[in-house]
């Protein structure tokens, strides 16, 4: 069979631009996958009646209307805003930190206005902020830093906060109110019968062919496209690791199926001074499954070894991948898109925002 374009990932990059050619301009579509799954780190699965996703939590949310709409089009929602609590101190406190965090921890009764004075007694005046460390110490103080911050990641990181960039931490908010959602987009949900069926119904088109368990470079020479490959790989396996591997922070996922009906308080507990794992998921609180006397848990444990899930966002690394990136840039006949590709960390949101910007600029003419 020949084909129009070839899509190296199954993700929500890849399945998003596939699903526009395919439906939109009505051209054939290979999409080449490593793994033996579609959707990428949104894979979800059953076991024993329990929904789990396989790579950790995943709680859609965007201001993006465009991309809620589009999604929507493939899954109805169920109402879900995310919670997530620290454990510190013996007390589970609210994360990000908000008025009632600072109550719990300290036993202290603040409103907003004595909130703002607290901070402002205990915050450090950092004159240039160069890393995640200094974004705490400027905002909250050290104590909050030790607290919740410090241990917290560098074992999700392998390195101190003062290593990283500002951006690894500013990414987490911070509020004078009681607002104690994780999140505050206007859309939020997850979806109804989960990530995997909202995938599949995105490929449903006789346009789509799919080939799991495959690695690209051992077939593409073989198959016969008319127009463009689109990659959303890692790319410095794309150029043989020209200039060097790319470092990416790894997550080992273990999961469990307990014989009770509840763990913990909300769906996400994080554990920033335990040894070894960050999180404890409780994927019932995420999914609204209504099941009685059993749940699933999963911990999670960073490594240079396992799933590649975030960039790692030093200058030496980021460096590399500008050499990488300068290769890109002559490409006629690639596209790149998705975190891996692009050596960024996206939520999944802004994942099919590009992909469909892709779409609209690079692909549809």
């Amino acid at each position: 069979m020949e084909f129009d374009y070839v899509i190296v990932g199954a993700g929500l990059s890849g399945l998003t631009i596939a699903e526009r050619i395919a439906n939109e301009l009505d051209e054939k579509v290979l999409i080449i996958e490593k793994r033996d799954h579609i959707g990428g780190n949104v894979y979800d699965f059953y076991d024993d009646g329990l929904l789990i996703q396989k790579y950790g939590p995943h709680i859609f949310h965007t201001k993006e209307k465009k991309v809620y709409d589009y999604l929507s089009k493939f899954t109805e929602w169920i109402d879900y805003e995310h919670r997530v609590l620290s454990y510190v101190d013996g007390k589970l406190v609210v994360m990000p930190i908000c008025i009632d965090t600072l109550n719990k921890l300290y036993d202290l009764d603040l409103d907003e206005d004595s909130m703002h004075e607290w901070i402002d007694e205990h915050k450090e005046d950092i004159k240039e902020i160069k890393s995640s460390e200094d974004v705490v110490l400027a905002n909250a103080g050290r104590d909050i830093y030790n607290k919740l911050f410090k241990n917290y990641t560098e074992k999700q990181w392998g390195t101190s906060a003062a290593n990283l960039s500002p951006s690894v931490i500013s990414r987490i908010p911070f509020r004078f109110n009681h607002d104690d959602r994780y999140f505050e987009d206007a859309y939020q949900g997850m979806p109804k019968e989960g990530y995997t069926k909202m995938c599949e119904k995105m490929i449903e088109s006789d346009n789509i062919h799919v080939g799991l368990k495959a690695d690209y470079k051992q077939y593409i020479s073989k198959i016969k496209y008319s127009k463009k490959l689109i990659y959303t790989g890692p790319i410095d396996y794309f150029y043989d690791y020209k200039y060097g591997e790319l470092l990416y922070r790894c997550l080992n996922f273990v999961y469990e199926i307990l014989d009770e009906d509840s763990y913990q308080d909300v769906a996400v507990v994080n554990y920033p001074n335990d040894p070894y794992f960050t999180r404890i998921t409780e994927f019932k609180k995420l999914t609204g499954q209504n099941i009685k006397d059993k749940t699933a848990i999963m911990r999670e444990y960073p490594g240079f070894n396992g799933e590649k899930c975030y960039p790692y966002p030093t200058k030496e690394y980021l460096d590399k991948f500008k050499l990488y990136e300068a290769e890109m840039e002559k490409e006629e006949n690639v596209i790149f898109a998705g975190r891996l590709a692009k050596y960024k960390y996206y939520n999944m949101d802004l994942v099919v925002k590009e992909a469909l910007e892709i779409f609209e600029k690079e692909i549809k003419q």
